[in-house]
């Protein structure tokens, strides 16, 4: 009897690689957030987009590959996306490059930020200032002028 739990064993761990997707990291809110930002950077600028994100993790650089030419050189980026834990980041380059974070708070402390997306109540929620928007000269389409405040 013995024997026949240890076979039995060995042959169900070999069939355990099958269900390695239950520990995979879920993609589905890195995928919905890079989407969003794709559609807000395509909007913002009227050229390809270069995308750096500081300390990108493996995961983020596949999902984020699938929509945007990324690079891992901030002044070769002319849209920055920083997220909640890194610091903003000093890029020296000639071209316009925009800032953008998924931290609110740090939106609304630094004004180098023309707007956030963030997540409350597992929820992503966009917000623009319209002032920035001005002073970057950036003229958002009409889906996204529900999401731009004053402030």
């Amino acid at each position: 009897m013995k024997t026949f739990f240890f076979i039995f064993t060995l042959w169900s761990l070999s069939y355990a690689e099958h269900y390695t997707f239950l520990v995979e990291p879920y993609t589905k809110e890195v995928e919905l957030e890079a989407k969003i930002i794709y559609e807000i950077a395509t909007a913002s600028l009227d050229e390809n987009i270069v995308l750096f994100i500081p300390n990108i993790s493996p995961l983020e650089e596949k999902v984020y590959a699938n929509y945007f030419t990324l690079t891992k050189d901030c002044e070769r980026a002319n849209f920055i996306f920083i997220n909640k834990k890194e610091e903003i980041i000093e890029c020296s380059s000639d071209k316009k490059t925009l800032f953008f974070t998924n931290n609110y708070r740090k939106f609304l402390s630094n004004k180098k930020f023309f707007g956030a997306l963030f997540w409350n109540k597992s929820r992503p929620n966009i917000v623009f200032s319209h002032q920035r928007l001005e002073e970057k000269s950036i003229s958002l389409p009409q889906t996204f002028q529900q999401f731009i405040e004053n402030f």
